[in-house]
């Protein structure tokens, strides 16, 4: 009986270890999540057009991308605008944002559905901190110079756009992204994140080498600061724009990464 006894014990071990490995509890052996669903989030004096060669090479790859629309009203209003969209996703999901937009997907990328985060020249503030507050070691290049109207809402000055904003972009492109701009509620600089997901969540960077509206040298230091994998890309502030594909090549690789995490 003994013998039977034992063996039984060990038959029953092994189709416990066994189960482990497959059952959806088994968090020994649980499979990665898939990411397949990538969420873009444009920054200020822009809307989401700015993404469409992003768009087109994410998709070719066989990605769902979403594209928010911010208002540029409030941070709060940028963030719901952001969560709205991730509402829509049917799974593990990686957050994407370019300059202002990094400010927002910091404070939405708490959901449980973010696996990771890409900041495009993006801004990467603390809970507790405000967008402003970055720029305390490194201000504004000179070439680019914001004029706020009376209602607190600012534009790129039109003659300084090209050169601040979009450098690499012909003049034709400058012209339309400065005659389509929209404008920013510049109050939103000072609003207070309650949350930053890159505590918790993976981060990616992309440095704008020639970004002429963000320096470069704060865009790493805020990328160091958070932990992020950094690569540097040859480009002006919309590099998103005008070097589509090695960005996608950058959010292609958080979303494999991500989703091994």
């Amino acid at each position: 009986m003994n013998r039977q006894i034992r063996s039984l014990v060990v038959a029953a071990a092994a189709a416990a270890a066994i189960l482990a490995t497959v059952a959806p509890g088994g968090s020994a052996h649980a499979q990665p999540a898939e990411v397949k669903n990538v969420v873009l989030v444009h920054g200020a004096f822009a809307d989401g057009s700015g993404w469409r060669g992003v768009y087109d090479e994410l998709t070719a790859r066989g990605y769902r991308v979403t594209i928010v629309q911010n208002p540029l009203t409030s941070l709060a209003d940028d963030v719901a605008a952001t969560k709205r969209v991730l509402d829509q996703q049917d799974g593990p999901t990686l957050l994407v944002g370019h300059s202002y937009g990094g400010t927002v997907i910091t404070e939405a990328g708490v959901d449980p559905k973010v696996t990771g985060l890409v900041y495009v020249s993006g801004l990467a503030p603390d809970a507790g901190e405000t967008t402003s507050q970055q720029y305390a070691d490194y201000p504004t290049p000179p070439s680019f110079v914001i004029e706020t109207g009376p209602d607190g809402f600012g534009f790129i000055n039109r003659e300084k756009f090209k050169a601040g904003f979009a450098a690499d972009t012909s003049d034709e492109v400058a012209a339309f992204l400065r005659d389509s701009q929209v404008p920013i509620n510049m109050a939103i600089f000072g609003d207070t994140l309650t949350q930053a997901a890159w505590r918790t969540k993976p981060s990616w960077a992309v440095v704008a080498t020639q970004d002429e509206a963000i320096d470069p040298r704060m865009l790493r230091q805020m990328a160091q600061r958070i932990g992020a994998q950094i690569t540097d890309v040859e480009g002006s502030h919309v590099v998103f724009l005008t070097n589509p594909r090695a960005v996608a090549d950058v959010i292609d690789r958080a979303a494999k990464e991500s989703g091994r995490a």
